[in-house]
């Protein structure tokens, strides 16, 4: 009943580096896994019992479903992939633009309406109003000096 206590110095180097290789390997199968699993569902060529199908079989026998998988529709993958995120960046982009474009629209009108309410409560006077009215109009805020 007496087992015998290992120390990190009874584990050899060479099992260190067969130990982080296999969890290496584990981890990068989880990945693969993932991305066939997201692909099967991103791909729109296929139909919904061919889904199922795909799905079925990557679950029931994923280390030959995802070889199989990869070797029938993993040339596509990648295209896939590439349409999705120029599809996400094109959508960032004409956000970004939206944005840019409806700040600068109504960032004058808040900064005079902000003004204009600075002056109502008098912690400003004509003078500075006029002053920073001036500045606004002309694209550089009070914040630009």
């Amino acid at each position: 009943m007496n087992e015998p206590m290992y120390l990190a110095y009874d584990y050899p180097l060479l099992s260190i580096f067969w130990t982080m290789l296999w969890f290496f390997l584990w981890v990068m199968w989880f990945v693969l896994l993932f991305r066939v699993v997201v692909d099967i569902f991103r791909d729109d060529t296929l139909g919904g019992w061919a889904k199922a199908g795909w799905l079925v079989f990557v679950i029931v026998l994923p280390f030959l479903g995802v070889l199989v998988y990869v070797i029938a529709r993993g040339r596509n993958m990648g295209k896939r992939e590439i349409k999705q995120a120029r599809a996400q960046q094109d959508a960032f982009d004409s956000y970004i633009r939206e944005t840019a474009a409806g700040a600068s629209r109504t960032g004058s009108v808040d900064e005079l309406a902000r003004l204009s309410e600075i002056r109502a409560r008098g912690d400003i006077t004509d003078e500075e109003f006029r002053r920073a009215k001036e500045l606004v109009l002309s694209g550089h805020g009070p914040s630009d000096r």
